[in-house]
């Protein structure tokens, strides 16, 4: 009853990020790696050279999200929300319409800016701030979002590739979030600007304070955090981006690959409501150094995997892991360094995820051209996940201290 009473009085506010969530869809990787082999061939690319040019895109959209990305600080989720979903929109046209090879960096970066940059970091930012109590459960509804596109649009693309020509399903994915700005509008008729935010319903972090961008840069902990904050979109982005040469090395049918997603959204789903859950319930900073475990598990799962069975089953670690990155790290940002500057400190964090998954398909890529056979690399990525979740250990205890302190 308590669930269903917060569902019913937050409504439109929930609602608006699990919006924006599935908006970014098109411009998050596993969307736009659909269209890999479509664009090799129009283009005459290497994989080496498609994820190089797809590392210049997403590494420029990184740098730009370090500007662009304080604007939630000072501008309603009304109007930037709908502002940068129209702007994905246009982009999805660009791509369909993209006559020449030289213009495709320039593509990426806005699918990829607007996309998974911008439109994701207005979800997650709006949540951090709208929601102190029930934070980690507004933030686990609003990635909803994330999960209902990931499960969906992939197979569906694929499917109707079959049937349509891959330029008029760019220009159906940009009318329909054309389509969604005026309901975004009418989701946020009454929303409270940022800057009349009141203290009542600000969260304090560390030290009783709300700590500025700066001063969060020169904090260990959150450099102890970034392993995990890049490592995870890196090279989960890198599984995604080739999953179609993955598939040619495993010997399956791609359409029978994609049909696995589900699978994982469905986990993907369990463990995100699950961590919001616990996140209100115990603190994100318990359980930061174990959610990346199961990815572990999974990725060495994806480097044996004999059949696809076995690759099923990594997909549904990898989802179970996605819960912890899709909650914990937006709730400890917050928990750690206070609401007010949460835009900005955000934006750092997206930069530095942006700039993972701009380096995870140029790096692969790069690495097969090389000979590196990428069954090998996602071994190699496993052991990184484990890197990742023992850095933050000691940091995180003593931010805990300082914390309660404070409190």
């Amino acid at each position: 009853m308590q669930f269903l009473y917060f569902m019913r009085e937050n409504a439109p506010f929930l609602l608006t990020g699990a919006l924006l969530s599935f908006l970014s869809s098109f411009g998050q990787t596993f969307f736009i790696s659909q269209f890999a082999a479509e664009l090799r061939a129009a283009f005459q690319m290497s994989l080496g050279e498609w994820g190089g040019l797809y590392t210049l895109g997403t590494g420029a959209s990184a740098a730009v999200m370090l500007v662009a990305g304080g604007l939630t600080d000072r501008f309603r989720v009304r109007v930037l929300g709908s502002a940068v979903v129209a702007l994905l929109g246009l982009s999805c046209f660009a791509m369909a319409l993209n006559p020449t090879v030289v213009l495709l960096p320039v593509v990426i970066f806005l699918l990829r800016f607007f996309g998974q940059g911008m439109t994701s970091h207005v979800a997650i930012v709006a949540m951090a701030r709208w929601f102190v109590a029930t934070r980690g459960r507004a933030i686990a509804i609003a990635t909803l979002g994330f999960s209902i596109g990931e499960a969906f649009l992939p197979m569906t693309f694929v499917w109707l590739k079959r049937h349509f020509d891959w330029h008029s399903l760019w220009v159906v994915a940009g009318v329909f979030c054309l389509l969604m700005v005026p309901v975004l509008v009418g989701l946020l008729r009454l929303e409270r600007t940022p800057m009349s935010e009141t203290e009542s319903h600000a969260s304090f972090g560390m030290d009783g304070r709300h700590w500025t961008r700066a001063e969060a840069l020169k904090t260990p902990l959150f450099w102890a955090l970034v392993p995990a904050v890049m490592f995870f979109p890196a090279f989960g982005t890198a599984f995604w981006f080739h999953q179609v040469h993955f598939t040619e090395v495993k010997g399956w049918d791609h359409l029978t690959f994609v049909a696995l997603i589900p699978l994982g959204t469905l986990a993907l789903v369990v463990s995100t409501q699950a961590y919001g859950w616990a996140i209100d319930r115990w603190g994100s900073d318990r359980l930061m150094p174990v959610y990346l475990l199961p990815l572990t598990a999974g990725f060495a799962l994806h480097w044996y995997a004999p059949t696809i069975g076995w690759t099923a089953a990594g997909i549904v670690l990898m989802g179970i892991a996605g819960g912890g990155q899709s909650t914990l790290p937006a709730a400890c940002w917050a928990e750690f360094y206070g609401t007010r500057h949460i835009g900005a400190i955000k934006s750092a964090v997206a930069a530095l995820m942006v700039l993972g998954s701009a380096i995870g398909p140029g790096l692969s890529g790069w690495l097969i051209d090389a000979g590196v056979g990428f069954e090998v690399q996602l071994l190699a990525y496993a052991v990184s996940f484990v890197f990742a979740s023992a850095a933050m250990v000691v940091p995180l205890r003593q931010a805990r201290v300082r914390l309660a302190r404070a409190a």
